[in-house]
């Protein structure tokens, strides 16, 4: 049947406004076309047709108002029958439509969100677009939001009773309303016309509304479609009948009644012909992704629900575009439509084209950025795989495949059932009275093999606990066939099949252990979420570890399998002989193997069955003692023979020594052997081998552990109860012995024992610092153990020797393996693991915070290795102490300058590599401090300061008049400058000019630029609410006014055109202190009248009259400088020019208001540029239009001065201030 042949004409206004330019297949959607004939709609003179039905429009406008809040109040809350509503409302449309369709107009105007209302008047006499521009022109669009995004209970349901409404309403409506020309005709016209506005609102309303209308249409018309099948059933029956028997009335009453169905067909098609191509064709493709979902999401509906019209290659392609949308919930909703078609098997042919032509679209999908569409997508090839087996690829699967092993679990499990349908769908049919094949001959023989072979085909063999949680929830029952993957290993093959080889076998033991703990335990693997423990009774693979007792590999996964069994069967099922029998293996693999990762998992396996919960802990109990006491008599007879024959020991005597010490370490991780004295024998070891130093590398590394071990089994002991003072003692000597020892070994030849020593020395160090008398454990305070300065530079020679060192120089790999990658890796994870353990020593102040400044100076050269590592412990610095860590960065950088001068000598070149590295480095760490300058305000003024100190702090070699050695540091210095505050930046270049000397100042060689440069960096912003127009004529970092104190008086005897001369001889920086005649007969009495009223000078130079301890306070001499300007603001514009040429400095306050523009101080770049612009400007007229909204910001954020400026003067006293005349 051709559907949608004619388009009703809906006298619908179609705008060319849409969101994409044209459609995909490049074809631009027609609006609806008039179909002509009396079917037309009605005019608009004749809706309002008959005075009694404009009286009543008239003149019950406010109540209709009313009943429009009513319906869309019912219709908000949700509470009453959808069904009673609409037949209410059905009842007033018969009484009179052009009420009941006004009411319903409006309904959709405020379910909108829009508050104007349709009158009487305006729904005679106006056009559908005149309507929606006058209430658009109403609409609040100050809120974007409307009832469809409101968020609040009230808003929950709304959209769910907007839909049934629309819903009930046509099903109420399709017998006889909706075919009168009238109510439909109007109400798609009103939503059509709404899904083409711009206001947000009005298009998202009428789109839902026009897609659920729609949705409801179609609905009408499958029923249609059937009345008419049945109907012509019944017609070819009757006509068929002889003549005698024929009803000819009956045959012309099927006649009538089909074309009745067949005209309403044609109606309901119009209608829907005119929603898709008025409404759908634009909306698809709308700019808001929730209007193009409602769109996919509905058509997805109608290809379901009326396939035979719907589902074909014109509809489903517009499925197929969207599936490209940037949005994923639109790519979402195109995938569950889909997932609704597939899932029918008798649509597959219908869907072929489609299946072909978007096909590799799907498969992308399946690795979408949105997790939800990924999952989606794999959901979808699994229906697409159960309807044919031939569409997909094998790289198609493949792809597929891999993800069985995403972190994400919905996208693994959805791919564990695509794997599962695939791979395992096919079973051998089982004969119904044959007895059920089991173990080897099962049916799941094959499908296990088959798991073993895709396990080891992907080649992520560490990820079977990955595979198994995938495949869990649809396979199983096929997981648990433990007998069959036991028989598959310990059986012989049937005669024609071939045997697992060694690596096969190895893989099966290996996900046989993951689903034993996934059964046990119902925990995903790391990464996959978490799950609930829960014990089953299990009772698997036991009788493997004798044939596999000798395979290191196999055995330690077997040897895990008791960990998850239900320990209680043993007893109430009388097993003690198989728990005996266990015991008594563990026992043998203990004495066979040396591995240490076989012997963890056998100390595992103890520990699991020492549970005192369990009844079979007393007999565990003694078979572990009975171990351990034959292991330790083995160890202390051996380790005496082997000490005493010293030299003279063979590698045989080394070697039982060894494989006793790592059995007895192995066991002392998870088991107390306090009642042993291992410390004893192993300190005794330790000692040899240091007097001796040719101890083998191994037995010293195994007894360093394991006399650490005893030791944290000694203190777990002491703090978990009552401890007596001797055990306090004892603890105490031997963890310092101990601590003395492995300080020892780490001057160690052999690298291995040195980094064994170094990690259990610093976590000796971290568990015994001051922090463990914490948590109500103050009576451990004896223990506490600080290390002495000694002990501190030897580990942090370690780490600089051992961790901060090139890749191939390092020489832990052997064999040749250097341009191995995997050694590469795992040798660059060790020193890793080195320099966090030093870290943590540092952020948990065990150590000296400025020993970190020998870490953070290495932060961009290793940033690839350790930046992470580096950046994370600043910012814990940081937040233990802000000033400690802003100087401990300034220390690391003062390092490398020095470095950098010892290697390139003190005439360097500023662009050098070296230089520009370090200058990064500052920037790298000035970021570091974030944007809340008030947070760290102290510490970037403390790290100026000895940045300052630093650079003055020694003389230049050259003599007199040359710049001081370490001048260049202070380039370095400015990177920090942007993180002072204004005000601070005030503080700082006071701070910086009391170490300066006028000679300084006026000097302009290029050895000099770093002082200038840094002297720019504290002036730029310094004074944003009084800065001169004149800069806009300086160069960068030019035109900031002095920031110094009340001016001295000028006196007469100094020449105005000298000073002015020797103040322009100053570019590009601060003018020098104030040039009088008496500052040039005494310019050190001039200077401390400049300072001391924010900065004490040290007591050998402070004036006579002066009291050795005063100092003026910082408020005190903010008032001090409110004052001066307060009469500065009183001297006219003339003496402001006179100022001017004297070169008359201003101080001003850190809180000062608005003032008049202030001209007398701008700094220029050049006297020549100065000149031109004393030319052109005229002082007594100028004006700065400063923003006053940013003066009053700047107000606010110097009004809390909380800043302490007493910080400066720490270490003044120690610098002496040179002067050079």
């Amino acid at each position: 049947m051709q559907l949608f042949v004619f388009v009703r004409d809906t006298d619908t206004r179609f705008s060319s406004d849409t969101d994409f330019s044209e459609d995909p297949d490049g074809r631009s959607a027609n609006s609806a076309k008039g179909k002509g004939g009396k079917k037309g709609k009605k005019a608009a003179g004749e809706k309002g047709k008959g005075g009694k039905g404009a009286g009543r429009i008239n003149g019950h406008h406010q109540e209709n108002g009313m009943e429009n809040m009513m319906l869309f109040e019912v219709v908000k809350l949700g509470r009453s029958a959808m069904q009673s509503v609409v037949d209410d409302w059905i009842e007033s449309y018969k009484h009179d439509r052009d009420v009941a369709l006004l009411d319903l107009i409006n309904f959709f105007i405020q379910c909108s969100g829009c508050k104007g209302v349709v009158t009487g008047e305006m729904f005679r006499n106006m056009q559908n677009s005149e309507i929606i521009r006058r209430m658009t022109e109403e609409f609040d669009e100050d809120s974007g939001d409307y009832p469809l995004t409101i968020a609040g209970p009230q808003w929950k349901k709304f959209k769910t009773s907007f839909c049934e409404f629309i819903s009930v309403l046509v099903r109420q409506c399709q017998y006889s309303i909706i075919y009168d020309e009238y109510m439909m005709d109007t109400v798609i016209s009103l939503l059509t016309g709404l899904s083409d506005s711009q206001v947000r609102a009005f298009r998202h309303t009428s789109t839902l509304a026009a897609m659920k209308l729609m949705t409801a249409l179609v609905n009408v018309a499958l029923n249609l479609s059937i009345n008419m099948d049945n109907t012509q059933r019944q017609y070819e029956a009757e006509r068929n009948k002889m003549v005698a028997k024929r009803a000819n009335d009956r045959l012309e009453l099927l006649l009538q009644k089909r074309k009745e169905l067949q005209e309403n067909q044609d109606e309901i098609e119009n209608m829907m012909n005119a929603i898709f191509k008025g409404v759908f064709v634009h909306r698809y493709r709308d700019s808001i992704a929730e209007i193009r979902a409602i769109c996919i999401e509905e058509i997805g509906v109608w290809m379901k629900l009326y396939s035979d019209a719907f589902l074909n290659d014109s509809y489903l392609k517009y499925v197929g575009w969207t599936m490209h949308d940037k949005q994923g919930e639109v790519r979402l909703k195109c995938l569950t439509a889909l997932q609704g078609l597939y899932h029918n098997r008798e649509l597959n042919a219908r869907l072929e084209l489609f299946t072909s032509r978007f096909k590799d679209r799907i498969v992308s999908m399946t690795l979408d950025k949105e997790y939800d569409v990924a999952v989606q997508a794999i959901k979808l090839l699994t229906l697409v795989l159960n309807s044919t087996d031939e569409v997909l690829t094998p790289e198609d699967c493949e792809s597929v495949y891999h993800l069985v092993y995403s972190a994400h679990r919905p996208v693994a499990v959805a791919a564990g059932e695509f794997l599962f349908k695939k791979l395992f769908s096919h079973r051998e049919p089982e004969d119904e009275g044959a007895p059920k094949r089991r173990g080897r001959q099962s049916p799941n023989a094959n499908l296990i093999k088959t798991t073993v072979f895709f396990f080891l085909e992907s080649e992520l063999h560490e990820h079977a606990a990955y595979l198994v949680d995938s495949l869990w929830e649809c396979g199983a029952e096929l997981l648990k066939d433990w007998e069959c993957m036991i028989s598959l290993l310990l059986d012989d093959p049937l005669p024609g099949e071939e045997a697992l080889t060694d690596r096969q076998e190895t893989a099966l033991i290996e996900i046989m252990l993951c689903t034993v703990r996934q059964a046990a335990e119902c925990h995903p693997p790391v990464g996959r979420g978490t799950g609930k423990r829960v014990r089953s009774c299990l009772f698997v693979g036991l009788c493997c570890l004798c044939a596999y007792a000798v395979d290191g590999e196999k055995v330690t996964n077997l040897l895990q399998l008791p960990q998850f069994f239900d320990l209680e069967i043993y007893t109430t099922g009388r097993l003690e002989k198989h728990l005996e029998s266990l015991l008594r293996q563990i026992k043998e693999i203990v004495e066979k193997h040396t591995d240490t990762e076989v012997l963890e998992s056998c100390s595992k396996t103890y520990h699991a069955l020492c549970n005192e919960e369990f009844t079979i802990f007393n007999r565990v109990d003694i078979a572990r003692s009975q171990l351990l006491d034959e292991l330790v008599d083995k160890f202390n007879r051996l380790l005496e023979d082997f000490l005493q024959e010293g030299e003279d020991a063979d590698e045989d005597d080394a070697y039982q020594v060894l494989s006793t010490l790592k059995r007895i370490t192995a066991f002392h991780n998870a088991h107390d052997l306090s009642g042993w004295d291992l410390f004893t024998s192993n300190f005794k070891l330790l000692n040899t081998g240091i007097e001796n130093g040719d101890m083998p590398e191994q037995i010293v590394i195994h007894s360093l552990q394991c006399t650490h071990y005893v030791i944290l089994w000694h203190l777990a002991k002491l703090s978990e109860g009552s401890s007596r003072k001797d055990d306090l003692v004892t603890l105490r000597k031997q963890m310092r012995a101990f601590c003395m020892m492995c300080q020892r070994y780490l001057t160690n030849v052999n690298t291995a024992v040195k980094e064994q020593a170094f990690t259990i020395l610093c976590d000796l160090l971290l568990i015994f610092s001051h922090q463990m008398v914490s948590g109500g454990r103050e009576h451990l305070e004896p223990l506490v153990y600080s290390p002495e300065d000694s002990l501190q530079s030897e580990l942090l020679s370690f780490i600089m020797n051992h961790v901060f060192i090139d890749q191939d120089d390092d020489t832990n790999s052997t064999d040749g393996q250097q341009d191995d990658e995997a050694v590469k890796i795992e040798a660059l994870h060790k020193r890793r693991n080195l320099l966090a353990a030093y870290c943590k020593l540092i952020i948990y102040c065990v150590v000296e915070m400025r020993t970190g400044a020998d870490i953070f100076k290495q932060y961009m050269r290793y940033y690839n290795d350790y930046g992470d590592i580096i950046k994370e412990t600043m910012s814990k610095t940081r937040q233990i102490d802000k000033i400690q860590c802003a100087k401990t960065l300034i220390l690391s950088l003062q390092q490398l300058f020095i470095e950098m001068v010892t290697e390139l000598g003190h005439g360097f070149d500023r662009s050098s590599s070296a230089f520009c590295g370090i200058k990064e480095l500052a920037r790298r760490f000035s970021l570091t401090f974030g944007l809340d300058q008030v947070k760290t305000r102290d510490a970037i003024a403390m790290l100026h300061k000895d940045g300052i100190e630093f650079a003055f702090k020694e003389p230049s070699p050259q003599g007199e008049g040359s710049p001081p050695r370490n001048l260049a540091f202070l380039d370095i210095l400015s990177e920090f400058s942007s993180k002072l505050m204004r005000q601070d930046k005030r503080t700082v270049h006071m701070y910086l000019e009391r170490f300066m000397t006028f000679q300084m100042a006026l000097q302009r060689e290029d050895c000099w630029l770093p002082l200038i440069s840094y002297r720019n960096s504290l002036q730029a912003g310094g004074d944003d609410d009084t800065m001169s127009v004149m800069s806009g004529y300086s160069s960068r970092g030019s035109s900031v006014r002095s920031k110094k104190t009340k001016p001295p008086v000028v006196t007469e005897s100094s020449s105005s055109s000298e000073v002015w001369q020797q103040s322009m001889q100053t570019p590009v920086m601060m003018p020098s202190p104030h040039l009088t005649s008496t500052a040039m007969r005494d310019p050190k009495r001039a200077r401390d009248d400049s300072f001391m009223g924010v900065y004490p000078l040290p007591h050998d130079q402070q004036q006579p009259h002066q009291h050795p301890h005063s100092q003026v306070t910082w408020m005190l001499a903010q008032r001090q400088q409110e004052e001066a300007r307060q009469q500065e603001r009183a001297m006219n514009y003339a003496k402001l020019r006179t100022n001017l040429q004297h070169a008359i400095r201003r101080g001003t306050g850190l809180m000062e208001e608005d003032e008049e523009p202030i001209v007398e101080d701008v700094m220029m770049s050049s006297e020549g540029r100065m000149d031109d612009l004393n030319e052109g400007m005229d002082f007594d007229t100028m004006d700065i239009d400063l923003p006053p909204s940013k003066n009053r910001r700047e107000r606010s954020e110097l009004k809390p001065d909380y800043f302490d400026p007493s910080i400066m003067d720490e270490s003044v006293s120690s610098i002496k201030i040179r002067i050079l005349y």
